[in-house]
C-alpha cells in the first residue's frame, strides 16, 4: 500500500476506535454515580457518610469541578468498555501486512488479548483498597489528608490501565511468535533480563510506592512470560515439524529408469 493508503486506513481505524468510546461513554455518563461510590469505597462509604453524597476526606473543587469530573469518567468507563473495538482496530491495521495464514488469528488475538487486559483491570482493583489504606496510613496522626477526587481518579485509573496493559504482555509475545518475528527460544533465553526489566518496570511506573503493590503486579508478569515463551516454543516445534514434513516430500526423487536396450 502507498502512503497515503496507510494514512486513510490509519484514520478510519482511529474514527472506528474513537465513535465506540464516544458511544460507550454514555454507559458511563448515565452510571456516573454508581461508579463514584464504588470508587470512593476504598476511601469511605458515601451512602452512609453524613446521609450524603459527601464524604469528610474526599472533595471536589472548583464551580466546573462536577461537571469536568462527570465527563473524565465517562470517557475512561468509554475506554475500558471499548477495549475490543479498539484492540481489533489495533490489530486490524498491522494485519494487512501479514500473511493470509497469519491475518487468521486476528478474531483469536482480539478474543485472548480483551479477557487478558480485564483481568489485569480486575486485579488493579482487587488492590486498591490495599493500596489506598497503606498509602494513607503514612499520613501523621496530627495531620488531616484530604484529598481531591481528580487526583484520586487519577489515580485509579493509572493503575487500572498500568495492570490492563501490562497484561497484554503474553499476548503480544505470542502474536509476535506467531507472525514469525520473535522465535521461542529467543523469549526464553531473554528470562534474565525480562524478570529484571519487569520488576523495574513495576517499581518505576505503579503510582503507589509501597512493595505490595509493585510485586502484585510483577509476579503475574513474570508467570505470563514463561508461560508466553512455552507456548512460542510449542508452536516453533510444530512449524519445525511441519517444515521438515514438507522438506521431506520435496527431497523424494523418483526411480532412475533401467537404460534402453542398445
Amino acid at each position: 500500500m502507498p502512503l497515503l493508503a496507510h494514512l486513510r486506513e490509519l484514520r478510519r481505524r482511529v474514527v472506528v476506535s474513537t465513535v465506540s468510546i464516544l458511544a460507550l461513554s454514555m454507559v458511563g455518563w448515565f452510571s456516573y454515580r454508581r461508579i463514584i461510590r464504588f470508587l470512593a469505597a476504598p476511601i469511605c462509604d458515601l451512602r452512609v457518610v453524613q446521609g450524603s453524597e459527601n464524604c469528610g476526606i474526599l472533595y471536589i473543587n472548583g464551580v466546573l469541578g462536577p461537571i469536568n469530573l462527570q465527563i473524565r469518567v465517562a470517557l475512561i468507563t468509554g475506554v475500558m468498555l471499548a477495549a475490543p473495538i479498539w484492540l481489533y482496530q489495533i490489530w486490524a491495521f498491522t494485519a494487512p501486512g501479514l500473511h493470509r495464514r497469519e491475518r487468521k488469528w486476528t478474531l483469536l488475538f482480539v478474543a485472548i488479548a480483551t479477557p487478558f487486559f480485564a483481568a489485569g483491570a480486575a486485579v488493579a482493583i482487587k488492590i486498591l483498597p490495599i493500596a489506598v489504606r497503606m498509602l494513607i496510613g503514612f499520613t501523621p496522626s496530627t495531620l488531616t489528608n484530604l484529598i481531591r477526587f481528580d487526583d484520586y481518579l487519577d489515580f485509579v485509573t493509572r493503575l487500572t490501565l498500568l495492570f490492563g496493559f501490562s497484561f497484554e504482555m503474553p499476548v503480544i509475545l505470542v502474536a509476535l511468535n506467531l507472525a514469525g518475528v520473535l522465535a521461542g527460544r529467543t523469549i526464553l533465553g531473554w528470562w534474565r533480563i525480562a524478570v529484571f526489566l519487569i520488576f523495574l518496570f513495576a517499581a518505576a511506573f505503579t503510582p503507589t510506592a509501597d512493595p505490595l503493590t509493585m510485586t502484585l503486579l510483577a509476579l503475574p508478569l513474570c508467570l505470563f512470560f514463561f508461560a508466553a515463551a512455552g507456548i512460542a516454543l510449542l508452536v516453533d516445534r510444530r512449524r519445525s515439524k511441519r517444515a521438515a514434513k514438507y522438506a521431506i516430500g520435496d527431497d523424494e526423487v523418483s526411480p532412475i529408469p533401467p537404460p534402453e536396450e542398445i
